[in-house]
C-alpha cells in the first residue's frame, strides 16, 4: 500500500515541533493523524479523494485539522467505539462512524486494520496497511529517544504489552507520529522496552534504598538535565510507579513509596 508520511508544525509540545500525517492508499485515500492544516498536507491530497479520516489517538498534536479537513473534503470521520465524547472535545467534530480494535477498512482494494495499542493514551490505536504490511503507529514509537507515557492517562503497564504486540507482528517498518520513519521496528522496540525497563530498575533501586518521595524518586530515576521537561517526567514516573505497584513489587498511595514488606 502506498503510504505518504507529511510533518505537520503544531503549536503543541510535540517533538522538534512537527506531527506526522500520513496518508494512506492512492485514490481515495485515508487521511491519518491530520495534526492541523498544512500546505505541504494539502499538496499532497490535491488530486486524491479523502475516503476516510482517523486518528491514533486524541492528544491535540495529532487531531488539529480533523474539522477542517473533513469539511474541506466530505470524509467519513471515524471514532473509537466508546470514546465519542471524548473525540468531539478533542476534534470539535462529530464522528461519522465508530470502530473498534479488529475493524478493518478496505482502500485501493487493500485492507488496513485497526489494532488496539493503549499505552501513550487509553484510547490509542495502530494502523497496520494491508496484510501483514507496515503500521502507523502512532505515539507508541520513535526511531530516536523515547516516547512520554505520563499519568494519569498513560499507562505504563498497557504501553509495555503494546510494544511486545507490535514486536510480535514483526511489520517491515513502522511509521511514527513524529521523527522518520523505523525501518528496523524489532530493534527500535527492543531498545524501548530495555529503556523502560532500566528506568523501571532505578526507579524500584531507589525505593529499597530510602528514596520515597516523587521529587527524591524523580532525581534517581533520570541521568540527565530535566529542565522544560521535568512536568513530563514527573508524571513518566508517576506511571512506572503505579506499573510497580500493581505488580507487587513497591507500594505506591499517590504521595509515598515504600518496598514491600511481608
Amino acid at each position: 500500500m502506498d503510504i505518504r508520511r507529511c510533518p505537520v508544525e503544531t503549536t503543541t509540545r510535540a517533538p522538534d515541533g512537527e506531527t506526522n500525517a500520513y496518508i494512506l492508499g492512492t485514490d481515495p485515500v485515508v487521511l491519518v493523524d491530520p495534526a492541523d492544516e498544512s500546505a505541504a498536507l494539502e499538496r499532497l491530497l490535491a488530486d486524491r479523494s479523502v475516503a476516510h479520516i482517523l486518528v491514533t489517538h486524541m492528544h491535540p498534536d495529532h487531531v488539529g485539522g480533523v474539522a477542517e479537513y473533513a469539511n474541506r473534503t466530505g470524509a467519513t470521520v471515524w471514532a473509537r467505539c466508546g470514546r465519542v465524547d471524548r473525540f468531539q472535545a478533542a476534534t470539535g467534530v462529530s464522528p461519522d462512524r465508530t470502530f473498534l480494535p479488529g475493524t478493518t477498512l478496505e482502500v485501493d482494494g487493500e485492507r488496513i486494520r485497526i489494532l488496539d495499542a493503549p499505552g501513550h493514551a487509553p484510547d490509542h490505536i495502530a494502523l497496520e496497511a494491508g496484510r501483514g504490511g507496515p503500521i502507523c503507529c502512532g505515539d507508541c514509537a520513535v526511531r530516536e529517544g523515547s516516547v512520554v507515557i505520563g499519568a494519569p492517562e498513560g499507562d505504563m503497564r498497557a504501553y509495555m504489552t503494546t510494544l511486545r504486540r507490535l514486536w510480535a507482528l514483526a511489520p517491515p517498518a513502522l511509521y511514527p507520529g513524529h521523527g522518520p520513519v523505523i525501518d528496523d521496528p524489532r530493534a527500535v522496540l527492543e531498545r524501548l522496552l530495555a529503556h523502560r525497563k532500566h528506568r523501571e530498575t532505578r526507579i524500584n533501586m531507589a525505593v529499597e534504598n530510602g528514596a520515597s518521595t516523587l521529587e527524591e524518586l524523580l532525581e534517581s530515576a533520570y541521568e540527565k538535565d530535566l529542565t522544560g521537561v521535568r512536568d513530563l517526567a514527573r508524571a513518566t514516573v508517576v506511571a512506572h510507579l503505579e506499573k510497580l505497584a500493581v505488580e507487587g513489587r513497591l507500594e505506591w498511595h499517590g504521595e509515598c513509596a515504600r518496598p514491600v514488606t511481608s
